[in-house]
């Protein structure tokens, strides 16, 4: 039995043991009525076209983790961002670990997804945002659809400003000889708030791990939502992320993406505007090595008038690694001033590395700013020259060049800690002491 079996046949057992007779058994329904017809993505279609996944699909996973599985929290301090204080949302193969989070708050809303689709007091929520803003066509994302039941959900109340991060990390222990997670998050986050709100996947162990993520954010009018995904997990770790993201008017969503670390990652971030003067940020720094792949895929749907979106990827490639960069801007008739920007700048180290870019522009509209562009490249021989007669030794100066070839995503960071965390990891990436203070 291949996993697409696997899956669909345990859809009925699953469905029972959470509720047969729940509101969203036919948003479940169909949802694996959509897979099963579809299955998983294959490089024929065209949004697929430089990323297969064949090769992880061969593994024997385990989709429904037996036990709560415990973990030290000495033994995965490393990943907090434990410099400052924050509320932590921690699950550990699959299941919410109570003794890892720390979700005290005051006015906030942060719970969890099988709380949030079973309880009463949150049916409205679910009602009106659960599922709305998702891809209901997309194979992957009606995979985690009919399977959603644990994750985090975040519910921001109106004008409120939310005093520290929210971190959100899923932990997997390798107990399982191989585990496929599919985690649920659901942000809202209301009039004139502000949240910052950073995600990780982290594996414990070398055992294979599949990841299919969804994540639906919505921002309301004037408010401010800053999200970071750190992706440095082992390389026998496998993630779909699939995000979509709601903007109201006047509102400011940012998306910071750090791919460090994985077998194969795929990112699908997907924006829409449903107001005016609207502000979306995409930013990536990716580094890889070995047989590492890493394909971003980004949407930005310019629906009304007087909107912004700015687009700008970095990536670093050794090895035999390979990068994939498919960015689409889509401007509607209606989206008369809109302003977009999209850059991806990639460089590559060796012979062997690739990259796969395809910057798009849709526009239908005819009074507007858009502008993309894409450049592929090594390092500057002369600027290596000019750091080598100075001094620098050789891998020195090629590290620093590559730093500041990815400085501009790390200077919008706004949490410092982070940034410090950002840059520490890129140093050790890249194999050098870049003589920060850390």
């Amino acid at each position: 039995m291949d996993l697409k079996e696997k899956l669909v046949s345990s859809f009925m057992a699953f469905e029972e043991q959470i509720d047969v007779h729940s509101t969203l058994h036919d948003t479940r329904t169909a949802a694996i009525k959509n897979f099963e017809n579809k299955g998983f993505p294959t490089k024929k279609e065209e949004a697929w076209k430089y990323t297969s996944l064949n090769s992880i699909l061969k593994n024997d996973y385990s989709v429904f983790p037996k036990n709560e599985n415990s973990i030290e929290f000495a033994d995965v301090k490393k990943y907090f961002l434990h410099e400052i204080d924050t509320f932590k949302v921690i699950f550990v193969d699959g299941k919410f670990s109570s003794f890892l989070s720390s979700t005290t708050h005051d006015g906030l809303d942060v719970c969890l997804m099988s709380s949030a689709l079973t309880k009463p007091k949150y049916k409205m929520v679910i009602d009106e945002y659960f599922n709305k803003i998702a891809n209901k066509e997309e194979s992957l994302t009606s995979l985690n659809t009919a399977f959603a039941n644990e994750g985090a959900y975040i519910h921001i109340p109106k004008s409120k400003v939310v005093e520290k991060p929210i971190e959100i990390i899923y932990f997997s222990t390798g107990v399982e000889a191989a585990l496929m997670l599919q985690p649920r998050n659901l942000v809202v986050v209301g009039e004139n708030a502000h949240v910052q709100i950073i995600e990780r996947h982290q594996s414990l162990n070398e055992n294979p791990v599949l990841t299919n993520s969804v994540t639906e954010i919505f921002a309301q009018k004037r408010a401010i939502v800053d999200y970071y995904k750190i992706q440095n997990d082992l390389q026998s770790a496998n993630l779909v992320d699939n995000t979509y993201i709601s903007q109201k008017q006047e509102s400011r969503v940012s998306v910071h993406t750090f791919s460090f670390g994985g077998n194969i990652t795929r990112n699908n971030l997907n924006f829409y505007h449903f107001g005016e003067r609207i502000d979306s940020t995409l930013k990536g720094i990716t580094i890889l090595g070995d047989k590492q792949h890493v394909d971003h895929f980004t949407l930005v749907n310019h629906a009304t008038p007087n909107c912004e979106s700015h687009q700008n990827y970095k990536t670093i490639l050794a090895d035999s690694s390979t990068g994939v960069f498919n960015g689409k801007i889509f401007v509607e008739k209606e989206a008369q001033k809109t302003d977009a920007f999209q850059q991806n700048n990639n460089i590559l180290i060796g012979d062997k590395a690739t990259i796969n870019a395809k910057p798009q522009l849709e526009i239908f509209a005819d009074d507007v700013k858009c502008s993309h562009g894409c450049t592929i490249g090594q390092l500057d021989e002369s600027a290596m020259f000019y750091m080598q007669q100075r001094g620098i030794p050789k891998k020195e100066a090629k590290a620093l060049l590559m730093y500041a070839f990815s400085n501009e995503a790390i200077e919008s960071i706004k949490i410092p800690e982070l940034k410090q965390r950002i840059t520490k990891i890129i140093a050790t990436k890249l194999g050098v002491n870049l003589g920060f203070d850390l």
